[in-house]
């Protein structure tokens, strides 16, 4: 036998393996060319439904996204042609009555923000189960579990919930602003901030409330419309009325004229009449309309004038008639005192003919 025959025995005859077992097989070039020829099979027929979903997809994304931008930049655009407007009415004289500039400034800031967050959600939302139904995603359990979360959600945070649902309505309603004298119930003062959540005031004494909007339950606005001034004379019940009234419709007229009480009222001083009626007094009502928030001021003026105006007419205003010199010195101390009554004694006939008849004694 030849060499070469014999190296090609042994190179036939394979080694025995220690463990026994046969070695893995090595896969051959015709087993990758099937598996390549599978793959590239199977994309081809899938190729189409990936390319429709993924355009449908992309087409989803920029429809939201230019829709997003142009509904904020309308709504930017409508909350800048409120300030302009207001600027543009600010430093005339129905804008310094009617127009608080920072107050429409953070109604508006607050008002488009609301605005502007609602529709990126809405939008935003839409677009993300729109992505996920193009994908086949069976929505009915993950919009289920949603509304489960959100329950639980509310329920958890409902105190935040409710305050941002009455500022949000609050805000838009236009129940106070910025610079507006409200009573809250638990609190009052003066808005110096208005948010979705809380209500901040300046109270009396310069202290700082913060109010959450939920808790306000009702809110009397001090600032809207037009006050009322009231001021109470009492004058001795010998007074002449006509000549109080003149006096006191000429303090009105004079008042009226003068800067800067013109403008603060509204409308004329005018003198109700008498409210009450006393044996040594009678008080007169005297009423005005005037600027919101301005009612004290134009009290405390109108007291001022009328006591002087009284002083100079010699019309007192006191709870009764102020006794002399002569008549203190003649005044007799025991003069307010009662007198003793005679059924004290007890012996008087008074006393006796009170008495309760006893009866008489039965003798054997």
């Amino acid at each position: 036998m030849s060499l070469p025959a014999v190296l090609l025995a042994v190179g036939s005859t394979p080694s025995p393996s220690p463990s026994g077992t046969t070695p893995p097989a090595v896969p051959t070039i015709q087993d990758a060319q099937e598996s390549a020829t599978q793959a590239a099979s199977w994309v081809e027929q899938n190729w189409s439904t990936w390319l429709a979903i993924g355009l449908k997809v992309l087409l989803i994304l920029v429809i939201a996204a230019v829709l997003r931008v142009a509904i904020r930049r309308a709504i930017t655009k409508l909350i800048d042609r409120m300030n302009r407007t207001v600027q543009a009415v600010d430093g005339t004289a129905i804008g310094g009555l009617l127009v608080n500039v920072e107050r429409r400034r953070q109604r508006s800031q607050a008002i488009g923000s609301v605005l502007r967050s609602v529709a990126s959600f809405v939008i935003m939302g839409t677009a993300a189960l729109m992505i996920l139904s193009a994908f086949q995603i069976n929505l009915a359990p993950l919009l289920a579990s949603a509304g489960v979360a959100g329950v639980a959600i509310g329920f958890g945070a409902r105190n935040l919930v409710t305050d941002f649902l009455s500022g949000v309505f609050m805000i838009l309603e236009d129940q106070y602003g910025v610079g507006d004298s409200i009573d809250a119930g638990v609190a009052s003062g003066e808005v110096i901030e208005v948010g979705l959540r809380v209500t901040k005031l300046r109270g009396d004494s310069g202290e700082i409330w913060y109010v959450r909007n939920g808790e306000i339950k009702r809110i009397g606005n001090l600032s809207q419309g037009w006050a009322t001034a009231g001021v109470d004379v009492t004058v001795r019940s010998c007074e002449d009325l006509d000549k109080v009234k003149a006096t006191i419709d000429e303090v009105a007229e004079r008042m009226s004229k003068e800067e800067p009480w013109n403008e603060l009222l509204w409308g004329p001083i005018e003198v109700l009449g008498l409210d009450s009626v006393l044996l040594d007094s009678m008080v007169v009502r005297v009423s005005a309309k005037t600027m919101p928030g301005k009612s004290l001021t134009v009290e405390r003026e109108l007291r001022w004038r009328i006591k002087r105006a009284f002083d100079a007419a010699d019309i007192p205003i006191v709870g009764r008639a102020p006794l002399t010199l002569e008549e203190e010195s003649t005044a007799d101390p025991t003069a307010g005192m009662a007198a003793p009554s005679v059924y004290a004694n007890t012996t008087s006939p008074q006393a006796q003919a009170a008495t309760p008849l006893t009866p008489p004694s039965v003798t054997k």
